[in-house]
Parts: C-alpha cells; sequence; structure tokens
C-alpha cells in the first residue's frame, strides 16, 4: 500500500474498506512518530517505522510524496 500526500492509496491487495482504515491510521501514527522524533532532535527526521503483533507485521517507510507501506503475517 502506498498512499499520496492526499492519503488515496496508489496500489494494494487489501479489499478497499482495510486499506482505507490502514492508510487513515496509518497516516496519523507516522505524523505523531515524526514529530516526536523531531522533539527529540530536530536536525533528524523519520526513516523507518517497524511495527510487529501477533496477528501483523507493519512496515513502514515514509518519504517527502508518500508512504510505502508492507503489512505482512510475522510467521511467514
Amino acid at each position: 500500500m502506498s498512499p499520496v500526500p492526499s492519503g488515496i492509496p496508489i496500489k494494494t491487495t487489501l479489499d478497499n474498506a482495510s486499506t482505507v482504515q490502514y492508510a487513515g491510521l496509518i497516516h496519523q501514527l507516522v505524523m505523531k512518530a515524526r514529530s516526536t522524533v523531531r522533539d527529540i532532535d530536530p536536525q533528524n527526521d523519520l526513516t523507518f517505522l517497524r511495527i510487529r503483533s501477533k496477528k501483523n507485521e507493519i512496515m513502514i517507510a515514509p518519504d517527502k510524496d508518500y508512504f510505502l507501506i508492507v503489512i505482512q503475517n510475522p510467521s511467514d
């Protein structure tokens, strides 16, 4: 899934409802994480975020113009 700045995913293998839900929530999470990194060190920026749970592993590579989001089963 890779949403553009408007938040519209340009490619996904998830169903539409899941895609919209993940894109919206991940956008908020990345903005908060990026803000936290900059609060700690204003010269730094968020380059990669990885979240792992029993059900999913979510990897996010935020760029200036888009977010690259990978959602996978951690047991695969």
